[in-house]
């Protein structure tokens, strides 16, 4: 997907820990889960608009 192994994402974790804390990453964490839930929700409801869209036109 974005060409990120586990070095990396091991990286990115300590970088996170370093500047936010341990008391910190769970909210941030639950922040980040609930905005990509909210994003996919908003796609698949743009996607679905779109083919209810074009299942009238036809």
């Amino acid at each position: 997907m974005l060409g990120i192994g586990i070095p990396e994402l091991i990286l990115i974790l300590v970088i996170a820990l370093v500047i936010f804390g341990p008391s910190k990453l769970p909210e941030i964490g639950a922040a980040i889960g609930k905005g990509i839930r909210e994003f996919k929700k908003a796609t698949s409801n743009i996607e679905e608009s779109i083919s209810n869209t074009d299942e009238d036109k036809e």
